[in-house]
């Protein structure tokens, strides 16, 4: 006698139905609108060539990854090279990160944040990025709306937005030569 399989308490898929390693064809009703306004997907590889390490300060730089205008978005690796900090900065967006290399924290939390860990940051509240990791640090961050910078003494020094990181990205390229990479642009 058969035994009888119990249906899924999270509906009844308990994995894809399907394993064909091929180009399934999909029907799509608005498959025209799709291919005229839809971008399909992107892809930054390693290579600096892609997307060059862009200077962030003296001791920090960033790998600009994708640029969305319409949603205020931006992602991007940060890297502090050696011990330091990024100065206080209040977001006013939702900000995911996960650790990459070496370990960093906010002067404002208890906890420490290392590679494959996963950060999220609510809007509204001001902290202080450090590493003190002798290697420094490396972190994936996808950030939505204005990053607003502060001076040593709480005034406000500038906003970092979508703008912002794209012409620091162009400027640095244009500076240097480098070809602009329209993968970057969502």
């Amino acid at each position: 006698m058969a035994t009888q399989e119990k249906p899924s308490s999270l509906g009844g898929m308990k994995a894809p139905p399907s394993g064909a390693y091929k180009i399934v064809s999909v029907p799509e009703a608005h498959k025209a609108m799709l291919d005229q306004y839809c971008i399909s997907g992107t892809y930054v590889g390693q290579s600096e060539e892609e997307s060059p390490w862009v200077p962030f300060g003296d001791n920090a730089a960033i790998r600009h990854l994708a640029f969305d205008v319409r949603n205020n978005v931006y992602a991007n690796i940060l890297w502090i090279k050696s011990p330091g900090v990024i100065g206080t900065h209040k977001h006013r967006g939702m900000v995911w990160a996960i650790g990459l290399e070496g370990t960093f924290r906010y002067l404002e939390y208890d906890w420490v944040a290392g590679p494959g860990d996963f950060i999220t940051e609510f809007p509204g509240h001001a902290h202080t990025l450090v590493t003190d990791e002798p290697g420094g640090m490396k972190a994936f961050f996808w950030m939505q709306g204005a990053n607003e910078f502060y001076d040593e003494n709480g005034n406000f020094v500038e906003t970092l937005d979508v703008w912002w990181f794209m012409s620091h990205y162009e400027n640095y390229c244009k500076e240097h030569g480098l070809p602009i990479n329209r993968q970057l642009y969502l």
